[in-house]
């Protein structure tokens, strides 16, 4: 006997959350560790290539360079493919590469395998975004975006331990460099699950047999009308409306969290080291692990809260304003707790911006535009990402929470009252 039909939607959506979000989880853990892990590495490998602080910045924003070009074609190849097989080809060739670094000998070297792993990965988060779409309505997105991106705190919480073991105990072995078995051992795993992508994900509802024909239905007539709806509001889904000036003011917004995300994950271990002197890889790691353990904390609550209220505006800009307060207070920082206190502030603050973010574009875009559009918003704004390390390496930390102030201020003053019930 089929459950009550008011309990069919819940019911629905529940058994869709657990079948695909934790595993786009596990996928973006290793996205992120395969594309921070340099961060970590640059411990020890900045000085054993012989590279200068600001080549080594530049290095890690060559990972832009690559990523910038090939953003939008992944995404709109992703169309044309399906998720299914593109999102497996994308992990299969990014964990070759990442696995390659461990190749780097001097700087051209460094910063051309910094150029085609963005390359390999160009295309997997905002396609990512993308896929969410397929399967979740627009109220509850905010929310299972919010699961799915703790995948960055989870990352940094088991990462940086794991990379500081490895390049603590792996240091000689072989002939091998730490830095080296730190780039093969983190990066082969992600080519073997990009495998398993290939049997795991279906492109659509349409293909979910795991779901009930009744809950099948609903789900594909739900998310049907909500599209209806959409372009009925905000015109068809032609490739032109991404360049409607909304997406440029994403665009714009996203630029400012782009760099503090970006410049932390290159920072954040040296900044710990400089504060803890004589601290082991290890117990940096364990230490630059507690203000991810915070984030996840806050983005799951700010996600869940934006989605129960449906506002999107005050969150987000209170995201971004506490995520400068804590960088100014990682740039005061008397004692070492009070910078640690400010990290975890920064990035809890950081964080917890992105999942109510990225529920923005869906409001009024769909089909080719929603996946031009995703793909540019994360493709223009992440030149934040390029000089991210350089700007907090050149200009200091208070450069930081200047940009994050600005993020807030212009989220603020320009979304309004941006949510699906307004739109």
């Amino acid at each position: 006997m089929n459950e009550n039909q008011d309990l069919l939607p819940s019911s629905t959506l529940r058994t869709v959350a657990w079948r695909i979000v934790p595993f786009i989880c596990l996928l973006y853990v290793l996205n992120i560790l395969d594309r921070a892990n340099v961060g970590f590495a640059r411990l020890a490998m900045q000085d054993d290539l012989g590279l200068s602080k600001a080549a080594f910045d530049l290095g890690f924003g060559m990972f832009y360079l690559g990523y910038l070009l090939f953003e939008v074609p992944s995404n709109l190849l992703m169309q044309k493919f399906g998720a299914r097989r593109w999102m497996a080809r994308i992990m299969i060739t990014w964990g070759l590469v990442s696995a390659a670094t461990m190749f780097a000998s001097d700087l051209w070297t460094f910063y051309a395998l910094r150029i085609l792993l963005g390359i390999a990965e160009a295309g997997f988060f905002p396609g990512i975004i993308l896929y969410l779409s397929y399967w979740f309505p627009d109220r509850q997105r905010a929310k299972m975006t919010a699961f799915f991106m703790l995948a960055i705190g989870l990352s940094n919480v088991l990462g940086n331990p794991l990379s500081g073991w490895i390049m603590d105990h792996f240091n000689g072995l072989s002939g091998l460099h730490g830095w080296q078995w730190l780039f093969l051992l983190e990066g082969l795993p992600t080519s073997l699950v990009g495998v398993a992508v290939l049997f795991y994900l279906q492109d659509s509802p349409h293909d979910a047999r795991w779901l009930r024909d009744d809950q099948r239905r609903w789900l594909v007539d739900h998310l049907a009308e909500e599209d209806r709806v959409r372009r009925e509001k905000h015109g068809p889904d032609r490739w032109q409306a991404m360049l409607q000036p909304r997406v440029w003011l994403l665009i714009a917004i996203y630029f400012t969290v782009a760099v503090g995300t970006n410049a932390g994950s290159a920072y954040f271990p040296t900044l710990i080291k400089e504060q803890y002197q004589g601290a082991t890889n290890v117990q940096i790691g364990l230490l630059t692990a507690l203000p991810h353990l915070c984030a996840i904390i806050a983005m799951a609550l700010v996600g869940i809260s934006s989605d129960r209220t449906g506002e999107r505006r005050w969150h987000l800009a209170g995201s971004a304003l506490a995520a400068a307060i804590g960088w100014a207070i990682v740039a005061w920082g008397p004692t070492p707790l009070v910078a640690m206190v400010g990290l975890c502030l920064a990035q809890s603050g950081m964080m917890s911006m992105l999942p109510v973010f990225w529920t923005l574009p869906g409001v009024f875009l769909s089909g080719v535009a929603a996946a031009g559009g995703i793909a540019l918003i994360n493709s223009v704004a992440n030149i934040g990402g390029f000089f991210g390390a350089s700007i907090l390496g050149l200009m200091g930390l208070w450069s930081m929470a200047a940009i994050l102030i600005f993020g807030s201020l212009l989220t603020a003053t320009a979304l309004r009252s941006w949510s699906p019930d307004n739109e």
